[in-house]
């Protein structure tokens, strides 16, 4: 019976403490491209004048616009990202990209896909937040591998700043040969992976591939494995003009701290905030792999504080400076 009082208890101030949240507007957002249409959620704070806008880009693989991967788990990082942004009257825009989720259509064959297409359409989700007069400054957010996306899409969408999350400073190919190394794969897989890796960076495809390394390197996702390999993340990061936030987990088991270190060198003026404790899906973890594991699908396990407040700080550094 006491349990039951207390449930309706913590129900009761569940409901005021909504209630006495910032308001929030949560629609539904459209981006129309020659080649299909891309759909997104924006998270708006009421407001009587204009407020900043972030757009975020997802990471790699089918990782949709909450963050959610239909190989990696259910965690909703980017889509929790979003409500604390916008309890600092922070708007936001989150989109699943072109192949992926709703988006699904605009791309019903992966071979079709190529990092450059995710650029482009970045510049144009950019360029549709600027013309509208709700918002502000617009910034730009990657994760991951979304990332080097941001990087490459501020400049010509004219971004008033860049946060890179768990992005990789090092040319794709030489993270994919070190986390394959990791992974105590049988030597004649690994050297496989490494041929295949070869041929991607020199632009040519190879359809000979093992039945055990089709999830990475089969065929139809080749094309995009060669447009991704081609890029230096580093060297996208130092030429941007704007200012920038470079954001990294010391827990993080995909990236690594020293990939945040070499992104700062190559833009030295770049804000750099190491995060202790924070993993790739921006929660605090040990560094245990079963709890590292669990926390790829826990939507309930609360972000890190600290990365909210990091992001906010630096919105609102740009936005007086």
């Amino acid at each position: 019976m006491m349990f039951r009082i207390l449930l309706v208890v913590l129900t009761l101030f569940s409901g005021v403490a909504n209630a006495a949240s910032p308001s929030v507007l949560l629609r539904p957002i459209e981006l129309n491209t020659p080649t299909g249409t891309l759909y997104g959620s924006l998270v708006l704070p009421k407001s009587d004048k204009p407020v900043p806008v972030v757009l975020i880009i997802a990471g790699s693989g089918p990782t949709d616009r909450n963050g959610n991967n239909t190989q990696g788990g259910r965690n909703d990082s980017l889509k929790k990202l979003a409500w604390r942004l916008a309890q600092n009257n922070i708007a936001s825009v989150r989109f699943d990209k072109r192949g992926i989720a709703q988006s699904q259509p605009a791309a019903p064959d992966e071979r079709t896909l190529n990092l450059d297409q995710y650029v482009t359409d970045a510049v144009a989700w950019g360029n549709l937040l600027k013309a509208d007069p709700r918002f502000a400054d617009v910034f730009v957010l990657g994760h991951s591998e979304g990332a080097l996306i941001a990087s490459l899409a501020a400049p010509a969408m004219d971004a008033a700043g860049v946060i890179s999350i768990a992005g990789t400073a090092r040319p794709v190919g030489q993270v994919l040969r070190e986390q394959l190394q990791r992974n105590n794969m049988p030597p004649g897989l690994l050297q496989r992976s490494v041929e295949l890796i070869h041929t991607l960076e020199s632009g040519r495809t190879d359809d000979n591939v093992p039945e055990a390394l089709q999830v990475i390197f089969r065929p139809s996702v080749q094309p995009y494995l060669i447009s991704l390999l081609r890029y230096d993340p580093a060297k996208a990061f130092a030429a941007l003009k704007m200012p920038a936030l470079i954001i990294q987990g010391t827990h993080d088991i995909q990236v690594d701290v020293n990939d945040a270190r070499l992104l700062k060198a190559a833009k030295p003026d770049a804000d750099l905030a190491l995060i202790e404790g924070m993993n790739h899906v921006m929660r605090i973890v040990p560094m245990d792999m079963k709890r590292q594991v669990q926390s790829y699908n826990d939507p309930n396990q609360r972000l890190s504080s600290e990365l909210g407040d990091r992001i906010v700080r630096f919105i609102t550094k740009v936005i007086d400076h």
